[in-house]
């Protein structure tokens, strides 16, 4: 023991591994699915409740799952078990590891982020056996590996500090995904279900003499007067039923400019400057941990920035406000621009028909589902009189910007954890010093 402290032990000493819980054969407890656990997020909830049958992990609230598999160890798959006190004990896939602090040794939220850091994950992963394709982390493996621990209270601080960028990050997620629900709540509202025109309608059909700003005030009560008063109180007919009177149909395809991406293989990294490359994968983790590089001689217009829009036309079809940084668009995915609306709208419309094109994609008798450029020629959108558009903007378009900006934040905070994780496991950094850079940031 050195004189701060701190004891080198194996893994599966200064931690529980696979601790006993007690669960009755027969009786239904929550489960936790691999596919649950977000490598982005620190804590998994339950996938469902299913009938315990004696296999399996079985875990507690605050127990960490560690993926024992490739590729998901490989992805970060790790997290703590989050559930209600009712639910208290789960169990799960066979191919997690339980984790848990060992009492009087290690703080169970240190244990976490020791199992996070890469002198653990990365030693795993170097353990695995098996066959190509299903290798897995024998358990045994764990009592091979030392740590060097810190005393009970300095691990308490460390997994404060550490756990404070990911509640702020956790946070911004929350805050997106309410962001996002009530940014398709009034999309669908105004401009597809047209519910302030069915009002203004009704209104007008009940009050045939009433002013424009009578109807519109009796109708739409909760909407600002001036953004009321420009939904027509009628409806025209249109090739897709009846719409808003003076509004009109257009194709998805008219109303942004769908760019394919490139086939990077052809811009092979020269030089110190690359950019990271943008596939499906990226797309659906949301960062460009691990993405190929290419070179930057690239036509400008194929660099994705902060804030661009991007749809994967084939495989797992995705639709997302890009804040992963600077990168490279690779082919199997388009960049959306329009010189004529604004990022919400036609963000939103391609999330509205997104369902159809997934539907349309599982249908194809490939490989890999997909959609093609007629699709985007068949998907219709409702145009509104610009001066709606341009008022709308306030409101969704800021939602749109804050979702962005969250993200942005919450990436910084993940490298600043991801810097800070290894520096304090080691004890490199010490607490005071890590409690004030992180201080800045939170």
């Amino acid at each position: 023991m050195a004189d701060n402290g701190w004891v080198t032990l194996p893994f599966d000493q200064a931690v529980l591994v696979n601790p006993p819980v007690r669960l009755e054969r027969g009786e239904v407890y929550p489960f936790v699915d691999m596919q649950a656990v977000d490598p982005g997020s620190r804590s998994v909830g339950p996938s469902e409740l299913r009938e315990f049958k004696g296999g399996g992990s079985r875990f507690m609230n605050g127990d960490t799952l560690m993926a024992r598999i490739t590729p998901c160890l490989e992805n970060g798959k790790i997290a703590r078990y989050a559930a209600s006190k009712a639910e208290e004990v789960g169990h799960g896939s066979t191919e997690f590891i339980v984790i848990r602090g060992r009492p009087n040794v290690t703080d169970n939220g240190f244990a976490y982020y020791l199992t996070k850091w890469d002198g653990v994950r990365q030693y795993c992963i170097s353990q695995m056996t098996g066959s190509s394709g299903r290798q897995r982390v024998p358990t045994s493996a764990l009592s091979h590996r030392e740590v060097t621990i810190p005393p009970l209270k300095e691990q308490e601080a460390i997994a404060c500090i550490l756990g404070t960028l990911d509640d702020k990050i956790e946070l911004n997620r929350q805050m997106n995904r309410t962001l996002e629900e009530m940014a398709r709540a009034i999309f669908k509202s105004w401009f597809v279900d047209f519910d302030p025109v069915r009002a203004k309608a009704a209104v007008r059909r009940e009050h045939p003499k009433w002013t424009d700003e009578q109807v519109s005030r009796a109708a739409c009560p909760n909407l600002k007067p001036e953004i009321a008063a420009l939904f027509p109180d009628s409806f025209e007919d249109s090739e897709l039923g009846e719409i808003p009177k003076g509004w009109s149909v257009e194709s998805l395809d008219k109303t942004a400019h769908f760019l394919n991406g490139l086939a990077l293989q052809k811009y092979p990294p020269t030089g110190e400057e690359t950019l990271p490359v943008i596939k499906i994968a990226q797309l659906r983790s949301g960062n460009t941990t691990g993405a190929d590089r290419c070179n930057i001689d690239l036509p400008v217009e194929y660099v994705v920035e902060d804030g661009d829009v991007l749809f994967s036309w084939s495989g797992s079809l995705e639709c997302v406000l890009w804040s992963g940084g600077n990168g490279a668009l690779n082919q199997h995915l388009f960049k959306v621009t329009s010189a004529q609306y604004p990022k919400w709208f036609y963000y939103l419309w391609i999330n509205h028909h997104l369902p159809q094109f997934r539907h349309i994609a599982a249908g194809k008798a490939t490989t890999m589902g997909h959609i093609q450029r007629h699709h985007l020629s068949d998907a219709k959108v409702i145009v509104p009189g610009q001066p709606l558009v341009s008022l709308t903007s306030d409101l969704l378009g800021s939602i749109i910007e804050r979702v962005v900006h969250n993200n942005i934040q919450s990436r910084t905070l993940a490298a600043l954890r991801d810097t800070l994780l290894p520096k304090l496991i080691s004890g490199e950094l010490r607490v005071p010093d890590a409690e004030r850079i992180a201080g800045r940031c939170v």
